[in-house]
Parts: structure tokens; sequence; C-alpha cells
């Protein structure tokens, strides 16, 4: 079942497409425009539009179920749209990302207050969007849940003491630090525009992947290469629910979505009918509560009462460049300044300034899933906003 996320990955990268203008599409007519099967690489226009905002009907998923107080998100707005942000040669405001772009949702949260909010697409408040891999940087929060809670003794552990199909594998040596730092050693080919590479040809049923993983060479010792590895974060994900014997839905709505006070219920989607929760996709939710992930990544993993949720100094922690690339700690990406933030392919995004004690939350339908120019100019934007507030 979710072979289909691989596919997507893998044309969306040099397909070329037409930009277009901004967009607006009517959710009530979602329905019409919905794919009419479970392959996302082929989106284009209002079918992409349309399909990630109702991810939730398109693939299994379970829910992360809300309820109790709703942290409240004070409104304190200004105009942000003529903002300007500059890469290079390219110059533009708020405004002209917020189109070039294809902007679904941009919320910008300073000092606990919502000062910029801005809808586009046919979003609004209410509206859930998938998060691609966002939902790693969930996965390393709720790891600090799982040390705070006792399921795991320390990120030093062996994968296999958790894992034991892959004992004897080139994953013997390998650390759980080193499969959330993408750095277990293992040989991996994250090429998507080739065919016969790992990761378009490997199988994402959770045994097969498995199988699949065992035969893999080690290329370097664990720690000391990072290498990024989308069937890592499979693994990551199932080490997890091992640990603490529940899925991770259940787990995040236990730990975090409810206690911290999300608005909204959330869908987690899984890696194959009645499987386990992908650790590297999809959390299918608002953007205000996107805003209130991050939110509580700022303030440590704390609650609103004073109740740590996350093993202490987890967020320094998970934010501490490793050893084998600086720009990377827990499934979080970190840049040079000590800002990080959580990245999904096609611009979604949670930026984390806790210098400046800024949130922002990105929701989008760009043309390209991943780009090294679309991710100058988003951090560019976030960079800006967050420069913007603080003056």
């Amino acid at each position: 079942m979710f072979q289909w996320v691989m596919r997507l990955i893998w044309v969306v990268l040099f397909v070329p497409q037409v930009a277009q203008a901004e967009t607006y599409l009517d959710p009530a007519e979602d329905a019409q425009r919905l794919p009419d099967d479970s392959a996302p690489l082929f989106w284009r226009g209002e079918q992409k539009i349309a399909g990630f905002r109702n991810m939730d009907k398109l693939a299994p998923n379970r829910v992360i179920t809300a309820g109790g107080e709703v942290l409240a998100l004070p409104e304190a707005k200004i105009d942000l749209g003529q903002t300007m942000l500059t890469v290079g040669d390219t110059s533009m405001s708020v405004d002209g990302y917020f189109t070039r772009q294809k902007v679904a949702g941009l919320l910008v949260v300073k000092d606990g207050n919502v000062v910029y909010e801005r809808y586009g697409l046919g979003n609004n408040a209410e509206s859930r969007w998938v998060s691609f891999s966002v939902a790693k940087s969930v996965v390393a929060m709720l790891y600090g849940a799982a040390v705070k809670d006792g399921y795991i003794a320390s990120m030093d552990e062996k994968v296999t003491d958790y894992l034991p199909r892959l004992k004897d594998s080139s994953y013997q040596d390998a650390s759980i630090k080193n499969l959330l730092q993408m750095a277990s050693g293992v040989q991996w080919d994250e090429d998507y525009t080739d065919p016969q590479s790992d990761v378009a040809s490997a199988s994402w049923e959770t045994l097969s992947l498995y199988e699949y993983l065992r035969r893999k060479p080690r290329e370097a010792a664990p720690g000391e290469k990072f290498n990024y590895n989308t069937a890592e974060t499979n693994l990551a994900g199932t080490l997890l629910r091992s640990a603490i014997g529940n899925n991770l839905s259940t787990y995040l709505s236990e730990k975090i979505w409810r206690p911290f006070g999300m608005e909204s219920d959330a869908y987690w989607q899984l890696t194959e009918e009645g499987g386990g929760e992908f650790g590297g996709c999809c959390i299918n939710a608002t953007l205000r509560d996107y805003a209130r992930l991050g939110l509580f990544a700022l303030n440590g993993g704390v609650l609103k009462d004073g109740t740590e949720v996350l093993a202490t100094d987890w967020m320094a922690q998970s934010t501490i460049p490793s050893k084998a690339y600086d720009g990377y700690g827990y499934f979080w990406w970190l840049n040079p300044d000590g800002t990080y933030r959580a990245a999904g392919i096609f611009g979604q995004g949670i930026y984390v300034n806790a210098k400046q004690n800024v949130v922002v939350a990105l929701h989008s339908a760009r043309e390209r899933a991943s780009h090294p120019d679309d991710g100058r100019l988003q951090i560019a934007l976030f960079d800006a906003l967050a420069a913007a507030v603080s003056d």
C-alpha cells in the first residue's frame, strides 16, 4: 500500500511541471477531483490540491485523537505580505512567495501570539493537509517521550535490541542514535531518478522491507556517514512501536496531541492495511495544530502546567549537529543560526526559532517535490518572517 509514496517521490523530482497562477479550489468540490487510484505521482494542479487536502480518504490511516482543553492561540496580527526575502539574485515578497510556491497555509506565531495567518488554494483554519516527512520530526519527539517513560533506556541501545530480525546483518552494531541521525552506515541508494535504486525498487511491506535491508552491505562504520535513507524512517517507527507496545498514533494522542491542547483530530497513514504508522510519512493535520507542534518543541516538550512530556533536555539533544552531518539532528534539519525545521516534500514545514521565540507553520502544493532552489527559498521565507516580527 505504501509503494505509491516512493513512486511519488521518484517521479515528481524529474518530471517537468508547468507553473500555474494562484489557484482556488472549493473544498466542497474536492470529491469530483480526487484521484481514481492510489498513485499521487501523477497528480497535477487541482487533483494534487484535492488529494493533499483529503489524503486520509485515499490511504489507510489511524486517528490521532484530540480532546480536552485547547491551547489558545491569541491573535495580534500584522500585515507581513510585503516582507521581502532574498536568495542570491532572487528577491520577492511574502505575497509573491505565496503565489509562486502554491501555499495552502502560512502561520507565524511570535511570543505565543498569532501575528500572521493566511490560507490559499481553498484551505481554511479547519483544513487538514498532508505532512509528508514532517512526520519524522514528530517521531523524534515520541522517542523523547519513550525515553522519559522508561520504554527506551538510552539512544545508545542497539537497533537489534528492539528489532531482532536484523541481528547478524549490517545493522548489528548500529544504535538508535545512528538510526535517527541517518547514519547507520548501511548502504542505501536514494536516487529518485533511477528505477533500479533502492528507494525505487524496495518493497515497503514491513516484513519484506526487513528482509531487503538485512541483505544490504555496510559501507561505513555506524555514526560516520550521513546517508538519507527513507527505509530507515520505517525502521524507526517500527522500533518505537516495539518499545512502547502501542501504535504511534495512540501514543502521540496520549503524550502530546491531547495534553498539549491540539484543536482537531489528525490522521497518521499506515504502511499497509492494518499495519503500523510509517515513521517518515504522513500526518494529516490542520495548520494551527502544526503550529502547536512547533510550540511544543519550542517549549522543550513541557506542558502548560509544567509537566515534562519528553526526557530532560530532549529537544536540545535532538538538535545537536550529528557527527556525520552538521545539518541534521534526530530527524530535524538544523540551520547554522541555531534554528531548526521539520520538512516535507512539496513545501511542508515547521520552523522553530528559540532565540526570537518564533514558530512558522507552512502547508504547500508547490510544483516540485524537492529541489535545492525551493529549499533555499523556503528557508529564506522563514528567516525573513522571523526577522520581521522580531524587529
